[in-house]
């Protein structure tokens, strides 16, 4: 595709794209990452990403590195920011395109992720990643906090059915402070976009809670109409 370099005159940069990996586990929000396979800083732990290749987007790479690592398709990814401080790679000049993907824990090919030792950190527990990444993880989750104020993102983390408890959790690990279950019962359920269903869990008692679906289309009826899903 490419066979003459008509700007040879200039400097060279590489472009890469970095991956924050958001999963939800055991009332637990998570981060994917894994031990850096090239030099510098070879072993230490660092996002997920790739440099980018010359015959695809930079979507298309970040898309194919969250295939490679998960076996995941048409999951939430969006882009973040650039990421182009001259000093942030001590490889050589390189810029990162940040993308935050979020994904289903459960579904999520387990075999794939250890071939490539990846691992998944509780969020809180998260040690010092290489290079910026720490960076690109903070503006990251607050991106992510943003976003569910105003839109039911939350649901790219749980499973299909779920339960209105364990969607509480999943706000309050997203936003790491408790909420009051009455209210945050009676504002989810008064969006209309949630479909009870006829069984319940009970696992954690004997009466049990019912599960709930997501409805997609009657979020999109919503979202044209101008409503927004602040919890």
């Amino acid at each position: 595709m490419w066979k003459e370099d008509k700007y040879g005159m200039h400097d060279k940069m590489y472009v890469a794209t970095d991956c924050i990996i958001f999963g939800f586990d055991d009332g637990i929000l998570k981060l994917l990452v894994f031990k850096r396979r090239i030099a510098p800083q070879e072993g230490a732990l660092s996002l997920i990403g790739s440099f980018v290749k010359l015959d695809e987007s930079v979507t298309e790479a970040a898309n194919r590195v969250l295939e490679e690592i998960t076996g995941l398709q048409n999951v939430f990814m969006e882009e973040l920011k650039t990421y182009n401080a001259v000093e942030r790679d001590d490889g050589y000049r390189c810029i990162s395109i940040g993308q935050y993907a979020l994904i289903r824990i459960d579904e999520y090919d387990k075999n794939l992720v250890e071939k490539h030792n990846a691992i998944w950190y509780p969020f809180d527990e998260l040690p010092a990643l290489v290079l910026d990444h720490d960076q690109m993880v903070k503006d990251a989750l607050a991106r992510l906090r943003r976003k569910a104020r105003y839109q039911p993102i939350g649901f790219e983390l749980l499973p299909e059915k779920f339960t209105l408890p364990q969607l509480q959790i999943l706000y309050e690990a997203i936003y790491q402070k408790k909420m009051d279950s009455r209210n945050f019962r009676k504002k989810v359920l008064s969006f209309g976009v949630l479909i009870k269903l006829e069984e319940k869990d009970k696992s954690t008692s004997k009466k049990g809670a019912f599960y709930y679906k997501f409805n997609h289309e009657k979020y999109q009826e919503l979202i044209a109409k101008g409503i927004n899903f602040e919890v």
